[in-house]
């Protein structure tokens, strides 16, 4: 593990620590902090836990923003899983496949399907063009076009890759950059996944992509952080809801106070020590005082993709066996189509009925994002038809769910952008930024929950980068806490506080 150049301030006893956001990073910070005995206040802005990974309802229809699939190699994040949780997890067959041109094409790669689905002269040539670029490949991987072209060959990428993901990011796949796809498509090749198909990969060599069944909480992933909430104020700490932190009051090094919106005027929060997961751009806008110039243009520079989801309540069942579907057919606004009836049948209250969940992919203010709900119910239930997915007569309900900054953009400039933040941000030694808007990082649930865990590591002696997580591509690289830094200096390691707890303490 790199070490952390950063200065950190020791967390000293009767320390009050103010988390802002209540998603999986700022929970998971919480929690620990609690059961540690540390005086702890989370702020969140909604009134809802879980942040992208919350559990949206609507007429006992619990339906999630996405998916959110259970899986890690990271041992300290599993356990913590289970010890939230315990038995109210189940498992899940993970079955995703993408629908383009009326087919569906299996994920992972079923060499019979592919060549079915795509026709013997097609498969020939993407097999042809992945050898050609092997030969002649992009010397330099800077953007998405130029890493996924060099793994699967350009006719491949152009099929299954460049529409796709042009629709979820709203800009040209060069000018995303290669640390998105490697982070995404981590250890997978047209190779591979041939491989793989025919079950001649070596067990040993896991691939991220190709997981075949995957945890998953029985209520959906919002009762996670539901349940971690609830338990940090069981701990005595507080979880404020509805406290849209508007200020990031610092003094000279240091934050001294936040100051939130609330339903019943501005509250000041006096802290110690500060865990932020709220977008950087948003926060630079909030502190006080404001920093450079440059720093703010920098900031203001930091892009993000906003979401929705529209969740159909159809009077059928079975209507297919995927999680859900990738929607690479041309022609159709909607990017993925979630079945939360093959996520967990909890969540659909209503025998012979399904919810689907039809994500698009926006920018805040924009067409889709300020269209009527009516008229995105009514989109998505024509979408449905275009498809030959569901027959939209058989839809009896649906309602809207926005989610604003849902992705951090990897365009050309952010990462000059985000360096620039950093100089102001990573100088507070007692602020810690944590997760994915935290960060401006596209991780997944368990790295967020990891940045949390370094965090409060680092505030007890540990030097890790917090900043390098997910940025090395090799996501089953067993990722390990500095154990021994913590048992040296605060006399406890964060796995045995992990383990010593038992469910539902």
């Amino acid at each position: 593990m790199n070490q952390n150049p950063r200065k950190v301030a020791p967390l000293r006893p009767g320390d009050h620590v103010a988390v802002i956001g209540a998603g999986p990073a700022g929970l998971t910070a919480a929690y620990l902090l609690a059961k540690d005995g540390v005086k702890v206040t989370v702020l969140e802005a909604d009134d809802i836990v879980g942040g992208i990974s919350r559990t949206a309802q609507y007429n006992g229809y619990r339906f999630d923003i996405g998916g959110h699939r259970f899986f890690t190699k990271i041992t300290p994040v599993e356990d913590l899983w289970h010890e939230i949780l315990g038995p109210e997890f189940i498992s899940v067959p993970r079955m995703s496949r993408i629908h383009y041109s009326g087919k569906y094409f299996d994920y992972p790669l079923k060499a019979a399907n592919a060549l079915a689905g795509l026709g013997l002269w097609n498969a020939g040539m993407i097999v042809l063009s992945y050898f050609w670029s092997h030969l002649r490949p992009y010397p330099v991987e800077e953007n998405f076009e130029q890493w996924v072209s060099n793994r699967f060959g350009k006719r491949l990428y152009r099929i299954f890759f460049k529409t796709y993901t042009e629709k979820v990011w709203g800009i040209p796949c060069t000018e995303i950059r290669a640390e998105w796809a490697a982070q995404r498509i981590q250890g997978l090749s047209l190779a591979k996944a041939i491989l793989n198909a025919a079950s001649l990969q070596k067990r040993g060599d896991a691939i991220k992509t190709l997981i075949n069944e995957f945890q998953y909480p029985r209520l959906g992933p919002g009762q996670m952080w539901e349940m971690a909430a609830a338990r940090v104020k069981e701990l005595g700490g507080d979880v404020l809801m509805q406290h849209s932190v508007e200020a990031v009051e610092t003094k000279g090094d240091r934050v001294v106070a936040l100051r939130a919106r609330t339903p019943l005027g501005v509250r000041r929060i006096e802290a110690d020590h500060v865990i932020s997961t709220m977008p950087i751009r948003t926060l630079v806008q909030s502190l006080d005082p404001q920093p450079a110039p440059d720093i703010r243009a920098a900031a203001d520079g930091l892009n993000y993709r906003d979401f929705l989801t529209v969740a159909l309540i159809i009077d059928q069942d079975n209507l297919f066996p995927d999680n859900w579907i990738y929607i690479h057919t041309p022609g159709v606004k909607v990017g993925r189509i979630q079945n939360f009836n093959n996520w967990s049948r909890a969540m659909v209250p209503e025998a012979g009925r399904t919810c689907l969940g039809l994500e698009y992919f926006c920018f805040e203010g924009d067409g889709l994002w300020a269209s009527k709900d009516e008229d995105l119910i009514a989109l998505a239930k024509q979408e449905l038809g275009q498809l030959n997915l569901v027959d939209p007569s058989r839809v009896v309900d649906g309602t809207v769910v926005r989610m604003p900054k849902a992705y951090p953009v990897y365009d050309s400039v952010y990462a000059a952008h985000l360096e620039k933040v950093r100089t102001c941000i990573d100088a507070l030694p007692n602020f810690h930024t944590v997760g994915r808007n935290g960060m401006h990082k596209y991780n997944n649930q368990d790295h967020s929950m990891l940045t949390a865990m370094m965090a409060i590591a680092n505030m007890r002696g540990a030097s890790h980068d917090v900043w390098a997580v997910n940025t090395d591509y090799e996501y089953h690289e067993e990722q390990k806490l500095d154990m021994k830094s913590l048992d040296e200096q605060a006399g406890d390691s964060l796995a045995s506080r992990s383990t010593r707890a038992s469910v539902g303490a």
